[in-house]
């Protein structure tokens, strides 16, 4: 299931996107780092690497990848386009207007959705969507993820029954800075 750890994705991801400063997380922790993943979003080399990490991580059931708005929308279309995979893109919240749906795409009852995001660290707008998708009727238990930064051994999303696999932990990331 999981890939084969790389470490220069890591070195090139972490030299890309990751910012130091002071930083409000959704979560409204504040940190001194950033991994700012539209840097490695923006560059399609680099995204076809994670994206094809990505793969090798999905469920072998999964019908439908539910990229969350925003940063997990280009990486949900890459995988798509790499395992042919529909590919549903989901709001933070229902539109107001015109079909106001909170997920663009296929209808998610009865299937298997598998969520991609860019980054996690607490899994705030993961456990937001997973119970909105639920209440739809989909069946969401893995949230598949370019960077996860909670921390080492924890599952943030643990508490709605998801299960977290990460093409790369802060750890690795931490790591290839040597």
């Amino acid at each position: 299931m999981d890939p084969t750890p790389d470490p220069a994705l890591a070195a090139d991801v972490d030299t890309c996107c990751r910012l130091t400063g002071e930083f409000t997380l959704r979560s409204g922790q504040v940190s001194s780092e950033y991994f700012d993943k539209y840097l490695f979003e923006a560059q399609p080399a680099l995204l076809a690497r994670v994206a094809a990490q990505m793969v090798p991580l999905l469920p072998e059931d999964t019908e439908l990848l539910g990229g969350l708005e925003l940063g997990g929308i280009p990486i949900a279309t890459m995988v798509s386009s790499r395992t042919g995979t529909p590919a549903l893109f989901v709001r933070k919240q229902a539109k107001e207007y015109g079909t106001c749906k909170l997920a663009e795409g296929p209808d998610v009852a009865g299937r298997r959705v598998t969520l991609v995001e860019d980054v996690i660290t607490t899994g705030g707008a993961v456990r937001d969507a997973t119970k909105a998708l639920r209440e739809a009727g989909a069946v969401v238990e893995v949230v598949v993820c370019a960077i996860d930064r909670s921390p080492e051994g924890e599952n943030p999303l643990a508490d709605v029954g998801l299960e977290v696999r990460a093409v790369l932990t802060k750890a690795q990331l931490d790591a290839a800075r040597g």
